[in-house]
């Protein structure tokens, strides 16, 4: 699991010390200082009855997004970005209507050096 955090010295602290209090914990990574890839990942159900799907697949287009599922009257699409993107694509659906959504949270993992 990643958990990313932002927040002075001693919120970092804090948080590393009750993570670290979880038995399961095998170890806690600190990323701070050092160059992160950060993406957010969600899967959105928008209301989407056919004659509405013309005006409704440019957008995902246009947020990289890939249709995962396509039903009678909805359509589910996963978006991944950084948060503001996919805070973006969720207002850009919502005249259309949302019936769901599931995010992962941000996940962050460390640029390789020289790679």
């Amino acid at each position: 699991m990643t958990i990313v955090v932002v927040g002075d010295d001693r919120v970092l602290e804090q948080v590393r010390k009750q993570l670290a209090k979880i038995v399961p914990v095998v170890k806690v990574q600190d990323y701070v200082g050092k160059p992160v890839v950060a993406r957010d990942l969600m899967l959105i159900t928008i209301a989407a009855p056919p004659e509405k799907r013309p005006e409704i697949f440019p957008l995902i287009e246009m947020f990289r997004g890939r249709v995962v599922d396509i039903g009678n009257k909805s359509i589910m699409v996963e978006v991944s970005g950084p948060e503001t993107k996919v805070e973006a694509f969720i207002d850009v659906c919502k005249p259309y209507g949302i019936k769901s959504v599931a995010r992962t949270g941000t996940i962050a993992m460390p640029r390789q050096q020289g790679a």
